[in-house]
């Protein structure tokens, strides 16, 4: 593994969630794997459990880890080519990219979509661009279409809170919001779960299907009700319209899981990829439920991270 995007650079999911949770019974194992190297996380966005779990992962492997706010700690980045920088941008990709491969021996990088131009953020232009140039193995800690090490670290929690011989009934559900979000965790949760052994489906409003790029064969119900019927998992996550890009189209009834659900549905369990607003997206009533798994799934992000600078760690030896 050189650069970890997506689930399409791991070979089996199945098989990676079993390292993950060997990995987790001995956090501190592999201290003198990443001893006399750095981890760089540059981040172009907010973040809490990505920031926090990226450099607990690294120091637990024995890493130094420098962290950098693009644009705040740094100056502003110019991605276009051949650009003639007479305006607010101060140093291009090419150069800032190769710097931080000087001083970084993996580099983990989050950046968020514009939600203006779909073509734009669906090429990935920013997260490929700082591939392009780096010379260092580079992780994706969220990027315009995805949001990787989330999604493996929600399969971490299904696998952990699954017992059964059969297979879990998952269901990623529309949340609603107050401002268009991204379809980054969506598109990535589906993705890893089609590739999972799982009954995966998805609900969501009339326009708001995500591409099917990314959500593949799975069943897409634009009924709540009917796509949590049995439903042993559910993924409650707002993000805005595919097809109108980054608009907000009305939704009628209400996608709100609230008490009653909970009581109807004793044995479900609820996800949420944080930070969420409570009584909007999900209700205090299960967010605060014995069933919920929100901050398993905040505890595993260590794992999912840890798992994969260790192999690349590994790769590199």
């Amino acid at each position: 593994m050189k650069n970890f995007t997506s689930v399409y650079d791991i070979s089996n999911p199945e098989i990676l969630v079993q390292e993950a949770l060997e990995l987790k019974k001995d956090l501190y194992g592999f201290g003198d794997l990443g001893k006399n190297k750095t981890l760089g996380l540059v981040f172009l966005n907010p973040s809490l459990r990505t920031r926090m779990s990226s450099q607990k992962a690294g120091m637990n492997l024995g890493m130094q880890v420098q962290v950098i706010n693009a644009g705040q700690d740094g100056w502003n980045w110019e991605f276009a080519e051949n650009a003639v920088m007479d305006g607010s941008t101060v140093e291009h990709i090419k150069d800032a990219a190769k710097v931080l491969s000087e001083y970084c021996d993996v580099i983990g990088l989050r950046c968020f979509p514009g939600l203006k131009d779909r073509d734009a953020d669906y090429s990935e232009f920013v997260l490929n661009s700082f591939i392009k140039y780096a010379t260092v193995p580079v992780i994706s800690l969220e990027s315009a279409t995805r949001h990787p090490l989330q999604s493996f670290a929600d399969l971490i929690t299904i696998r952990e809170n699954w017992n059964k011989p059969q297979k879990p009934k998952v269901v990623l559900s529309w949340a609603p919001h107050i401002k268009p979000l991204p379809q980054a965790v969506g598109n990535s949760f589906a993705e890893w779960m089609n590739a999972a052994d799982v009954d995966f489906c998805i609900a969501n409003p009339e326009g708001y299907d995500l591409s099917e790029d990314f959500t593949g064969d799975a069943k897409v119900y634009h009924n709540q009700e009917e796509a949590l019927k049995d439903a042993d998992f559910v993924y409650g996550k707002n993000w805005s319209s595919y097809d109108e890009y980054g608009a907000m189209p009305v939704v009628e009834g209400n996608w709100l899981l609230g008490e009653e659900f909970l009581k109807t549905n004793p044995e479900t369990k609820f996800m949420h990829c944080l930070p969420v607003r409570r009584n909007l997206e999900m209700s205090d009533a299960v967010l605060d439920s014995a069933n919920s798994l929100i901050y398993e799934q905040a505890n595993n992000r260590t794992i999912s991270v840890q798992l994969i600078i260790k192999k690349i760690l590994e790769n590199s030896l």
